[in-house]
């Protein structure tokens, strides 16, 4: 127990020593006046911690508010469109290969994220789908140097692609939700043989004049090409636009555009 200075006063003093019962009243009065000092006390100290958890509080949730857009490890899924743009053109007969669906999924990290950008790393798996001009039409129309200005590259046909590739991308946000970014990066193609491989060797292959290396090699590529992205409201999900320029060695100069779907863990 606390007894202040000013209560001391109301000790009783050698003068009323022999009046025990004075005594004891000025003993419970300063017993029960420091009581509610410290009571007070401990009181104005709850307050205080109140406040200081409230401005806590506060302060986390405006961090939550602020940080509420979700970046750091994701795996992002893409569906679209896919077209080549020389090589595999018209030369008189119609395009070698058509314009065809495009589907990737691939798996990064943004490992730069701040208010106004953000930088990632991503590895994915893409899977092109064309339908192309029949092995017989392109036969007399090989040309296995010219490119673009000569004949066909001479492929089997319709055609299936994948590839695996890197990606480097950087973004800015000129608001909050909406980022517009930039894309590079290389990989490499395969495009299987779909027709039975005697048939191929014994029959197509005459008619062509030389083995075309279009099937069965691996084509190395590197592509570019702008991101658009739209952070939702649904926590961890964003959707966007991505276009890629991508040129692969022995196959052709190609566009991909696709729509994508992104969550981010």
């Amino acid at each position: 127990m606390i007894v202040s200075p000013l209560f001391a006063l109301l000790l009783p003093s050698p003068a009323f020593a022999g009046d025990d019962a004075s005594a004891s009243e000025f003993v419970v009065l300063a017993s029960a006046v420091a009581q509610d000092e410290e009571e007070e006390e401990e009181e104005g100290s709850e307050s205080s911690k109140k406040r200081k958890a409230k401005k806590a509080a506060a302060a986390g949730s405006e961090e939550r508010r602020i940080r509420e857009i979700v970046r750091g490890f994701y795996a992002r899924a893409n569906i679209g469109a896919a077209t080549y743009l020389l090589n595999f053109g018209d030369k008189g007969f119609g395009n070698a290969v058509g314009t065809g669906t495009y589907v990737g999924l691939s798996f990064g990290q943004d490992f730069v994220d701040s208010e106004k950008q953000s930088m990632a790393w991503e590895i994915g798996i893409n899977q092109g789908v064309h339908n192309g001009l029949d092995w017989s039409v392109q036969a007399g129309l090989c040309d296995f140097a010219g490119g673009a200005a000569g004949g066909y590259p001479c492929t089997e046909g319709d055609l299936r692609t994948y590839s695996l590739q890197a990606a480097y991308e950087f973004s800015a946000y000129p608001t909050r939700r909406f980022g517009i970014g930039f894309r590079a990066g290389a990989g490499a193609l395969y495009s299987p043989l779909l027709l039975e491989t005697v048939g191929y060797t014994e029959d197509v292959l005459p008619d062509f004049g030389a083995e075309t290396n279009m099937h069965g090699s691996i084509h190395p590529y590197g592509f570019a090409g702008p991101t658009f992205e739209y952070y939702t409201k649904l926590s961890h999900f964003s959707v966007g636009v991505d276009v890629d320029v991508f040129y692969a060695l022995g196959w052709d100069l190609g566009l991909n555009g696709s729509a994508a779907l992104k969550y981010t863990f």
